[in-house]
């Protein structure tokens, strides 16, 4: 269940009830695709950083280690060791983006296995199926990702075939919720807005979508080519559309000042592989813009990545050490340019919080902005 807190525009203040907690949105899903966040972290550092939700991928999980023997090890929660809540994507995206060779069909979709080539079928069902077994907190619903461009005939077809595949996903969860041996009888299903840049066709999709009356609602599709001022376009004529009373997601969305822009346009869930990849190439985010640790004017630099912030990596080790570890190839300069840039985030989110309650979001959002314009610290 969600409840509006408060709003500063169209910026969505709330908290989201699940089964694992209440998360406080506008947030930052910490993106851990395998079940674990890439670059050594644990789920004990993501309590250390305040992470609220973990995001972990169905397509993988079901190729490796096998959504059943997530099951038979009690669910991703006891797996994984984490109790907060969790968001399992439906598989979808990855299908279309790793199969090279693939068969949409209205059933469902035909495709190669990425890691050994073995045949694998996914429909609304399965995707369901696989979720259910992983007992996440909140699944989201198989729909097609249109490649982008893509002609207006294409998209409204794939739309089309979307809505009919939410309307299976719908059916199998009640289905698999009432079940005796389901792990997670309360799990939540989110329903995904498709459309490609047409405007039209995302607010019609918004409205079909809306009526079915699930737990969430995402914007899928976006941040796949199109240019920023596109998505943003996109996300301000689409999310009014959306129902205010629930959550809404922009997935796989993205840099700090998309996150801003987009939480100005009433989006309150986030999540991107951005904080976990850029650390692990020795980029840290901080308020004053990126920064790369591998370059020389920080060998002998004793600051910490960040003055003032209170990550692990932060209070504890300077540029120069973690720059050291990074050229040394030592996984712990990664693992900490990881942690601080997953706190930076939810560091930035809780910010994001208290100026909406305040009503200074748009101040706030103005001066971050211009922080991150000012280039290396």
């Amino acid at each position: 269940m969600y409840r509006l807190i408060s709003r500063d525009g169209n910026a969505k203040r709330g908290e989201f009830h699940t089964v694992h907690g209440t998360i406080q949105t506008p947030v930052f899903m910490n993106v851990g695709t395998a079940a674990a966040i890439k670059g050594a972290v644990s789920t004990m550092d993501l309590y250390d950083i305040n992470t609220q939700v973990e995001l972990s991928n169905t397509y993988h999980l079901h190729v490796r280690p096998g959504d059943k023997v997530v099951k038979q090890m009690g669910g991703l929660h006891k797996f994984m060791v984490w109790d907060r809540p969790i968001l399992t994507d439906s598989g979808g995206f990855q299908v279309f983006s790793l199969a090279g060779l693939r068969k949409i069909k209205e059933e469902g979709v035909y495709f190669n296995s990425h890691i050994d080539g073995h045949k694998i079928f996914m429909g609304p069902e399965e995707s369901m199926q696989i979720q259910s077994n992983l007992a996440s907190t909140i699944a989201m619903a198989f729909d097609e990702c249109p490649p982008h461009p893509a002609t207006r005939e294409y998209i409204q077809n794939s739309v089309d075939r979307t809505t009919r595949w939410l309307e299976r996903c719908k059916k199998e969860m009640a289905r698999l919720n009432s079940l005796e041996d389901t792990i997670n009888k309360n799990q939540m299903l989110f329903g995904i807005n498709q459309g490609g840049t047409f405007e039209d066709i995302r607010i019609e999709h918004a409205k079909r979508i809306s009526e079915m009356d699930l737990d969430g609602y995402a914007l899928g599709g976006l941040a796949v080519g199109e240019s920023h001022d596109e998505m943003y376009r996109i996300i301000e004529e689409t999310v009014p559309y959306l129902p205010l009373e629930k959550p809404t997601y922009l997935m796989g969305v993205g840099t700090p000042a998309n996150i801003l822009e987009a939480v100005e346009r009433g989006v309150d869930f986030f999540d991107c592989v951005y904080p976990s990849r850029n650390g692990r190439h020795g980029h840290a985010y901080t308020n004053h813009g990126k920064m790369n640790l591998l370059n020389q004017k920080y060998e002998l630099d004793a600051k910490p990545i960040e003055e003032g912030c209170q990550c692990p990596a932060c209070k504890h080790y300077s540029r120069s050490y973690i720059r050291h570890l990074l050229k040394a190839k030592e996984m712990l300069g990664l693992r900490l340019l990881v942690i601080h840039n997953l706190y930076f985030y939810n560091k930035m989110m809780e910010e994001i919080r208290e100026a909406i309650e305040e009503k200074r979001f748009l101040e706030y959002k103005k001066k971050k902005l211009e922080g991150f314009a000012q280039g290396e610290a």
